[in-house]
């Protein structure tokens, strides 16, 4: 039976233990040693938090230089096979009616709407890229003509190749137009706009802040232009993008907006990366998003006159 009694033997605990000198800490009242304790955890919190010493992702890559990007490959295979895309029934939103080679993969399906043109993506469930032939005068009829917010399933795409409209509720993204309804000048046209071909998940506060002044500036500059501006909007995704519903509709990493000047033959990209802090800031040339894309959207004869640096809006 064992017995409660404590061992006599048994050496009690120091109640007064020393440190030892070289320890600077522990001489120390206990107080105060909480206090250099919270210190250090403070700083070392801090020094990993400012200064990772792996490669983070950016907070904001949205357009910011001309630099590469490092944070997610973007760059195109370059055995990657291109094909040349048709669009046999809408090639006026394209700039001299040439639509662009793109890299080959299956379930790729060419649309054509009244304002716009998408081809479509069966694998990511979202447009490659989205074309528009936009003028002064488009926009400011694009004015008067009141919203409706109607999105919709495409009813032309294969049913496997088509993102649905409960891919989108509760996923924690918005709907994010490629082609804004805010550049449509009919009601047909505009309607149209609510397509999901003409979607990507969005994230909320970026689709509402940073790429709706992309989206403002660009009706903004073509308030002053003298012609005809070609709009070529699209993602860009990194090699395993997240996804969200049940069919698996790809979030992307960045978001672009070509804008082409037939008039003038200036060209520049806004690059936005798809976060909620990002910002907008000076665009980027359209030499710099082929770099990173390996995309070509323009033809050679769109790009005779052109700078090669960023227009001013």
């Amino acid at each position: 039976m064992s017995s409660n009694r404590p061992d006599p033997n048994r050496q009690k605990p120091s109640q007064n233990r020393r440190f030892p000198k070289s320890d600077p800490i522990g001489q120390l009242s206990p107080g105060a040693r909480r206090v250099v304790w919270v210190i250090l955890l403070g700083v070392v919190w801090a020094v990993s938090h400012f200064f990772p010493s792996e490669q983070p992702t950016s907070k904001s890559t949205s357009a910011v230089s001309d630099r590469p990007i490092q944070a997610v490959q973007l760059k195109a295979d370059p055995q990657a096979k291109l094909i040349q895309t048709e669009f046999q029934s809408c090639p006026q939103h394209f700039p001299d009616s040439v639509p662009p080679k793109v890299i080959e993969q299956p379930r790729l399906r060419e649309l054509c709407y009244e304002g716009f043109a998408v081809l479509h993506s069966g694998q990511t469930k979202t447009p490659v890229f989205v074309a528009q032939r936009l003028d002064r005068e488009q926009i400011e009829r694009a004015r008067t003509i009141p919203r409706t917010d109607d999105f919709f399933e495409e009813p032309r795409l294969p049913r496997d190749d088509r993102s649905q409209l409960t891919d989108y509720r509760r996923s924690g993204y918005s709907r994010g137009h490629m082609a804004p309804a805010g550049d449509m000048g009919t009601a047909k046209s505009k309607a149209q706009s609510f397509s999901l071909a003409n979607i990507v998940p969005q994230d909320r506060l970026h689709n509402g802040q940073a790429w709706e002044e992309v989206e403002s500036n660009t009706r903004k500059y073509l308030e002053r232009a003298k012609g005809d501006v070609f709009v070529l909007t699209g993602p860009v995704f990194d090699k395993s993008p997240e996804t969200i519903g049940a069919n698996q509709v790809a979030v992307p990493t960045y978001l672009f907006k070509v804008v082409y000047d037939a008039g003038n033959g200036h060209s520049w990209v806004h690059w936005h990366e798809n976060r909620a802090d990002t910002r907008t800031e000076s665009p980027i040339s359209y030499e710099t998003f082929v770099e990173r894309t390996g995309l070509r959207f323009l033809p050679e004869s769109a790009l005779k006159t052109f700078s090669g640096q960023p227009a001013a809006q």
